[in-house]
């Protein structure tokens, strides 16, 4: 799928487990891990503004648009 979540990324820069970004955003760590792993088919904009609060960040930053073809 040509959307990328970014959530692996941004949770190492800021030295964050999974356990305490779901803590912090009010979902399972099961459904987490169903976002960061792009198997997600939509995402709440009340989640990801949790996301973008408890990461500092942008919607832009979790999410972004690559259309290359795979293994490029």
């Amino acid at each position: 799928m040509p959307i990328v979540v970014d959530i692996d990324r941004l949770m190492d820069e800021r030295g964050m487990t999974v356990a305490e970004l779901s803590a912090a955003i009010g979902i399972t760590p099961a459904n987490l891990a169903v976002l960061k792993n792009g198997r997600a088919k939509a995402v709440r904009f009340s989640t990801l503004s949790a996301l973008c609060e408890a990461l500092g960040c942008q919607p832009g930053d979790i999410l972004r648009y690559d259309n290359a073809p795979a293994g490029t």
